[in-house]
């Protein structure tokens, strides 16, 4: 089947996002990742401290996964993902991260430098950061003082936010108004479809929506918003969530968010009718679909992703989308 003719932008980071791109890039023909820039650890936080770069982590699994199905695409998407073993200097970095570094010490345009990373991997789509400038987020945390289990404690960097034994009570963004890339700003405006998460819901998902010039495309645009729920609360961040807890996140941080379509795997929602009202109360529709690899893992099948985006995109008119667990095409 030829993908569908569609203009999608994918908001996340990290394992959400290239799950999510795994799936898109099988059936839409125009793709861009717009990819959150505030990882401090690892790979990525030796290589925005030594060289004051963009972190390359995120960057670096969004252009993994846009890679084909060939052997030159399965090649290099392993060889990106290499990350040298030892105990030298160079333990611990990551193939793609350095590639990505060095491309951006030949074109210090951070976008220009990215295009020619997916012309070397023959990425099925494009790759940009949120913003142009390296941030870091900042949390509230609530039970982290075990004098008084409802004091907020703020709590500075994603790797310390996603790990936290507390329960996140609302991020920020350091710098607060960051400079977006006016690449995706123009990529949301033109696109027909807008898709958000899975992933980190407070590290890699919110930031988005608290870029002020992104926060405002996305109002602007005549594009349609799709949120893919995750599979599972995950530790540390949203511990103890259940799926409208993450819709509830969403709203708190970007009140006046338009959702169109919100799909969720039935495995994840304990009460049907609960988040039907939930999605309901913001306008859109829920699409309840077969996603998950059904392994044990809260992770997603790129396979039976790519039949729920296609069901859902295909749909060229606005509010007919519905609740159905038949979207894996499997009845």
């Amino acid at each position: 089947m030829a993908p569908l003719s569609r203009r999608v932008v994918a908001l996340g980071g990290g394992h959400g996002l290239h799950a999510s791109l795994s799936a898109l890039r099988r059936v839409v023909d125009d793709l861009t990742a717009v990819v959150t820039v505030a990882d401090n650890g690892g790979s990525s936080g030796r290589l925005r401290s030594e060289f004051g770069v963009l972190p390359p982590g995120d960057l670096r699994m969004a252009l993994a996964a846009l890679c084909g199905d060939d052997a030159w695409g399965r090649t290099w998407e392993r060889a990106v993902q290499h990350r040298f073993a030892g105990e030298g200097e160079m333990a611990g970095h990551v193939v793609g991260n350095l590639l990505i570094v060095g491309l951006w010490e030949l074109f210090p345009d951070p976008v220009e430098g990215l295009r020619w990373m997916g012309e070397l991997l023959g990425a099925q789509g494009r790759v940009l950061p949120m913003a142009l400038t390296p941030m870091d987020i900042t949390a509230d945390i609530r039970g982290l003082d075990p004098a008084d289990p409802t004091a907020l404690t703020t709590v500075r960097g994603q790797v310390e936010v996603a790990s936290t034994d507390g329960v996140v009570s609302a991020v920020r963004l350091d710098p607060v108004d960051p400079p977006a890339c006016p690449a995706a700003v123009a990529a949301i405006h033109d696109a027909d479809w807008v898709v958000l998460g899975p992933g980190s819901w407070y590290t890699s998902v919110i930031p988005h929506l608290l870029v002020p010039d992104l926060r405002r495309a996305l109002a602007d645009t005549d594009a349609r918003v799709l949120v893919n729920l995750n599979l599972a609360a995950q530790q540390g961040e949203t511990a103890g969530y259940g799926p409208e807890d993450h819709l509830a996140a969403l709203h708190e941080h970007a009140p006046g968010l338009r959702v169109d379509t919100v799909l969720a795997d039935p495995s994840s929602v304990a009460d049907p009718d609960q988040l039907a009202g939930a999605v309901a109360s913001w306008g859109a529709d829920l699409v309840l679909a077969d996603v998950a690899r059904g392994d044990g893992t809260p992770r997603h099948d790129a396979a039976r992703l790519a039949s729920a985006y296609l069901q859902i995109l295909a749909d060229e008119t606005p509010g007919q989308a519905t609740s159905t667990a038949e979207a894996d095409g499997r009845g």
